[in-house]
């Protein structure tokens, strides 16, 4: 019989689908009566990981062959020189890759995960499986093979007890909680109930600060297609610290409008108390969530109703479902046959959970509250580079918010749900509050004031060099170059007059490239190549760092391909040579990139 502690899923997930993943794989095995935990990888005490009979790794790789900020920690530990050979040499494990055969590094994070698990004397139940989105099935068609295999081998080892049978797919699992509802005349609690704790330690993601909003500008003129904004948070008194390269998390909420929309469809009352239960003995409690909380609470700040939904919504909907029509049209989308029809439903249009919910009400009239958090993931914090230094602005933060909204077939307008909640906030209304906490970003900048910094931020990229400039400025440090692009020079070129105060000042060399001000389209990384001279004199004589920040389309590629070229040009390398070139420069860290999509 398999040890007290079962089987483990860990995950490393940076959009949520691989956690998703990791939530099919436990309850897969609790059909199969076998205790299972599923944690992010960074959560998960490393050092009783040697312990631990049987585990299964679900894992993404992010965009430039890196691993999810939710294994970051973890991948560090296992890479350690001192960890012995035979560290894991108890071990039965598997690895299941999610990725996209349209980028070079495809599923480059599972493939070494397995590599160092099998070197550290681990050992495999299966080969690594690959999920591909570009397949046409999505990463089913390699995920749900590979999972039939998996129980294969995990039932060889762990036969089921005598009398036992694996709970068919057609029986619906219990909740994770149950929710009870509060008498409607019950008092309550003594203060607001929605007080949070007094603040112990530094501020994170189970304990968020709630900043106040102090100013909320738009940067863009009123013409420009695109509203950016300039906000700033104050933090006095929070303990947070924070410096150029760092990133702030900020935990959004829906807004009221599609609270009360969700609300009426569920028949729920949104003024209702309740306290939840886990079913399961020893499964902790939702962080976040305050008990006793209610229904308004936990739609507003909790289930993401605005995300698009995965296969594993439908599928539990369909379970609900009372109307045939409805039923068998959730039954396919959550079938491997009906992932096609399911992605120019959802994923293509973009449509919300609560636009799914409209098109099947009869269902959704049925959906048991006990089971909202099992249907709807909670709502993510979101990521923002820090725009502001508090060298410059002590006791405050700022950044830079492009409001993401577009169009798709859908009538209605996408909207990003933390941009437009965080545009929507107006200081001058009252005491308008943000729950944020700071994490380390992936840039450092060098700590030799000598040293000169080439930084390329076309865009909202520019938000981590305002704060690096603002801090080497603060500290008297005049080796700053920076490259910015935008569209217009008068309508998106953010904190222009900031920017040319410290050129007069002799602090700052500025390039600009304005890509729609004249016929043919200019970007950073022609200025780049017209400004080589200065960048290989900065490189090969001063030792500078060059830094590149920003969205994540052809733009990373492009700049690259500018820096090798000057590196050709100027430098008078080969080919191959500034290639490889480049390549230590990343690898000493002088060349480090923060790219988002």
């Amino acid at each position: 019989m398999m040890a007290e502690q079962g089987l483990l899923v860990l995950f490393g997930s940076q959009t949520g689908t691989a956690q998703d993943t990791a939530e099919r794989v436990g309850r897969e095995a609790q059909r199969r009566h076998l205790r299972c935990r599923v944690q992010a990888l960074d959560s998960c005490d490393l050092a009783n990981l040697i312990h631990e009979p049987l585990v299964v790794f679900v894992c993404a790789t992010t965009g430039q062959g890196d691993p999810p900020d939710n294994m970051k920690m973890f991948w560090r530990f296992l890479f350690r020189k001192s960890l012995p050979a035979s560290s894991l040499c108890q071990l039965d494990y598997a690895v299941l890759g999610l990725g996209d055969s349209s980028y070079p590094k495809f599923n480059f994070i599972a493939k070494k995960l397995h590599k160092r698990l099998l070197q550290l004397g681990g050992n495999p139940l299966l080969p690594v499986a690959l999920g591909d989105d570009q397949h046409d099935l999505g990463p089913d068609a390699v995920v749900d093979p590979w999972l039939v295999a998996l129980w294969e081998k995990i039932l060889a080892l762990y036969p089921l007890p005598p009398g036992l049978e694996i709970i068919s797919p057609d029986m619906r699992l219990p909740p994770k909680y149950t929710l009870h509802y509060l008498p409607e005349d019950s008092p309550a609690p003594e203060g607001a109930l929605l007080q949070p704790a007094a603040p112990r330690g530094a501020p994170c993601e189970l304990q968020p600060f709630p900043a106040r909003v102090v100013s909320n500008q738009r940067v863009t003129a009123q013409a420009h297609f695109q509203d950016v904004r300039l906000i700033e948070f104050d933090i006095a008194g929070s303990g947070i610290t924070f410096s150029a390269g760092d990133v702030v998390m900020i935990q959004p909420q829906n807004c009221p409008e599609d609270v009360q929309q969700f609300c009426q469809l569920l028949r729920l009352e949104p003024h209702r108390r309740f306290v939840l239960e886990p079913t399961e003995p020893g499964t902790p409690l939702p962080p976040l969530l305050p008990q006793p909380c209610t229904i308004q609470y936990l739609v507003t700040h909790y289930l993401d109703i605005s995300c698009v939904p995965r296969r594993s919504f439908f599928e539990l909907l369909a379970s609900f479902s009372t109307n045939e029509l409805e039923r068998e049209k959730l039954q396919e989308f959550s079938s491997a046959q009906g992932q096609e029809e399911l992605y120019s439903y959802c994923n293509r249009p973009r449509r919300t959970t609560l636009e799914v919910l409209w098109d099947f009400p009869h269902s959704t009239c049925a959906i048991p509250a006990d089971y909202l958090l099992d249907l709807i993931p909670r709502i993510r914090p979101r990521a923002f580079s820090i725009a502001s230094s508090l060298l410059a602005h002590p006791e405050r933060m700022q950044i830079l918010v492009a409001v993401v909204r577009y169009k798709t077939r859908l009538s209605k307008p996408r909207r990003g749900l933390c941009s437009a909640w965080l545009a929507s906030l107006n200081p001058e209304q009252g005491d308008v509050r943000v729950p944020l906490w700071v994490k380390k970003g992936g840039m450092k900048f060098p700590g030799d004031p000598a040293t000169p910094v080439i930084m390329i931020g076309p865009g909202t990229g520019v938000a981590p060099f305002r704060a690096a400039i603002q801090e080497r400025v603060a500290l008297g440090r005049r080796g700053n170059c920076l490259f910015f692009g935008c569209r217009h020079q008068s309508k998106d070129f953010y904190c222009q007059t900031e920017w040319e105060e410290l050129v007069t000042k002799g602090f700052l060399t500025l390039f600009t490239a304005f890509s729609r001000d004249q016929e043919e389209k200019v970007y950073v990384q022609h200025r780049i190549r017209e400004n080589g001279k200065l960048v290989w004199e900065l490189l090969s004589s001063e030792n500078a760092h060059i830094y590149l920040a920003g969205n994540a389309k052809q733009m990373p590629a492009a700049v690259a391909e500018a820096l090798q070229s000057v590196l050709q040009q100027e430098g008078g390398l080969s080919p191959l040579e500034a290639e490889e070139h480049f390549t230590a420069l990343e690898r000493s860290r002088r060349f480090q990139a923060e790219t988002w999509s």
